[in-house]
């Protein structure tokens, strides 16, 4: 399972997916430079070790390397989503407390991926189903409501 990217793996990955392109550890170096003093050595270093954990793959170009993502950023959060969903021994309350950490904006990002997830076929039944089933479920999440009236 994918761990973590380290705070200067992650600035390294962070233009190397921007990018979305080979580069070189002098690209990667001179867009760092602007932010922080850092060696030729250290960002070569870093693409190397990226490299060896398979977060990069590299062709020859002279005397030097061009670096590319082997995937892109939104499946390396994935992955790490994943990999901490996997980890709980209560996934499904695991679930429901990174539900409710999302703004709004998120929240409906994900009720777009699911959407998207269930293809064509199961969005369109799903307001009929949902339709349906809403009194039953009303009354199971709210047992006490059965005779209160939303005042319409």
């Amino acid at each position: 399972m994918p761990r973590p990217l380290g705070e200067l793996e992650d600035a390294v990955m962070t233009r190397v997916w921007k990018w979305n392109r080979p580069v070189t550890v002098r690209e990667v170096l001179e867009d760092l430079q602007r932010e922080r003093s850092i060696a030729y050595t250290t960002v070569m270093t870093v693409l190397d070790n990226l490299h060896q954990k398979g977060w990069v793959r590299r062709e020859a170009e002279g005397r030097a390397y061009r670096y590319e993502a082997v995937s892109t950023r939104a499946a390396y959060a994935a992955a790490l989503m994943n990999d901490a969903w996997s980890q709980s021994d209560n996934p499904a309350a695991a679930l429901v407390a990174f539900f409710g950490m999302m703004s709004e904006e998120q929240r409906q990002a994900l009720r777009d991926a699911v959407r998207i997830v269930q293809g064509p076929e199961e969005t369109q039944e799903a307001p009929e189903v949902r339709q349906q089933e809403a009194p039953e479920a009303r009354q199971e999440q709210n047992p006490g409501a059965a005779g209160e009236t939303d005042g319409r």
